[in-house]
């Protein structure tokens, strides 16, 4: 049987989860500045399998549009650079001396404005996340015996504070990211 707390726990649980969710997605976004996180979604075939390519190398950005990919087994050079090729993030790599290096191009306005179009949708995804989360709640909220209308108002009003808290994170993120890539 549940009780409020945990419930109210289960629900903060499930909107820091929808936070994260989003704050993943927005790192996967190309915005003309090298971030790691940039080639997270890519994956590479590698031991007759296909993986992340985080988990056969390291990769770091040395300058503002350049990522370098160090792999950790170098016969799987040719792999992870066509698999940065093959990804939609439009890079070309290259190969020097055992690093692969991908510059960024400059992003022109068209693509940032389809950048900031996919940034809005992955925002109103994670607001929805949270907004079940709320939701599913607050049925459990109603659906408990035994706790008197007051306990649950009270609970609620919480969940909702912490809903608001969320949504205004998720805000934020997207302010910042739609900076980021609007920026020249």
């Amino acid at each position: 049987m549940s009780t409020i707390p945990q419930i109210s726990k289960d629900a903060k649980i499930a909107m820091d989860k929808a936070l994260a969710n989003t704050k993943h997605e927005f790192s996967s976004i190309r915005t003309g500045k090298a971030t790691p996180g940039l080639l997270d979604t890519v994956r590479v075939e590698a031991y007759g399998q296909t993986v992340p390519l985080n988990q056969v190398a390291g990769v770091s950005a040395p300058e503002p549009r350049l990522l370098t990919v160090t792999p950790w087994d170098k016969g799987l050079t040719q792999a992870i650079e066509k698999g940065i090729r093959e990804s939609d993030l439009g890079l070309n790599p290259a190969t020097q001396g055992g690093v692969i290096r991908v510059p960024l191009p400059a992003l022109n306005e068209e693509r940032r404005r389809d950048l900031v179009k996919v940034v809005h949708k992955l925002a109103e995804e994670g607001r929805i996340a949270v907004r079940h989360a709320r939701t599913d709640a607050r049925d459990k909220l109603k659906k408990l015996d035994k706790v008197s209308e007051d306990d649950v108002k009270h609970a609620e009003k919480e969940l909702q504070k912490v809903h608001d808290d969320e949504i205004a994170r998720i805000e934020e993120l997207l302010k910042g990211k739609e900076a980021e890539i609007l920026e020249v």
